[in-house]
């Protein structure tokens, strides 16, 4: 029996297949910067942002520095509120919500999903979230969904996974974790709804 279903954030909840993604074409739009060189500066924190080891205000400066711009870090904040929800996969899982646990297991930076924890009102809809920044590691490790099994009080088998990226899958399967891939460019949630039911899970009202 099915007692949890867990979403990835990033290209699951949200319209974009990353955060990075989102953030920097904010940051890019709203400086001026090629896009290029705002990824270009972010990504060489990108690692230790999402496990972790250091937080978006310990490097701004040096992202400044490699943008080459002094920028407030608000516009930081402005573009985590830029991401855009997948309304289609909300609904599916305020829907699942009556009846199962319903949670977040997202690799993803610690300041970035507790502002959009507060800005999109995450915690109405979803409890827990787990994030890799908090646990010190990421989806490729069973690490991070063991512990979200253990916040959530169901066994493996008793839980759903649903992720953008086939790597992702690899470490809860092994676990036991019902697993989904769900192609972001395809957003074909009526199909997501169709393997949830072939799970127990029920997804619709009958």
């Amino acid at each position: 029996m099915i007692k949890a279903v867990f979403f990835d954030y990033d290209g699951v909840l949200t319209t974009d297949k990353t955060g990075s993604l989102t953030t920097t074409r904010h940051l890019s739009k709203a400086t001026g910067i090629d896009l290029s060189v705002v990824k270009a500066a972010f990504d060489r924190h990108n690692r230790d942002l999402t496990l972790g080891k250091t937080t978006h205000i310990q490097v701004w400066h040096e992202i400044c520095s490699a943008l080459g711009q002094k920028l407030d870090i608000r516009l930081l904040f402005e573009a985590f509120e830029s991401t855009r929800m997948n309304e289609g996969m909300l609904s599916l899982a305020r829907e699942l919500k009556r009846k199962h646990l319903v949670g977040i297991i997202t690799d993803n930076k610690k300041d970035r999903i507790d502002h959009l924890k507060r800005y999109q009102q995450l915690e109405s809809v979803f409890s827990p979230i787990v994030v890799s920044a908090e646990v010190g590691a990421d989806k490729k490790s069973e690490e991070i969904f063991l512990h979200a099994l253990k916040l959530a009080e169901v066994r493996a088998e008793e839980a759903v996974f649903i992720d953008n990226s086939k790597d992702n899958l690899i470490a809860p399967n092994a676990l036991g974790i019902k697993t989904v891939f769900h192609d972001d460019e395809k957003n074909d949630i009526e199909a997501l709804s169709r393997t949830l039911q072939s799970f127990g899970v029920l997804a619709r009202d009958a």
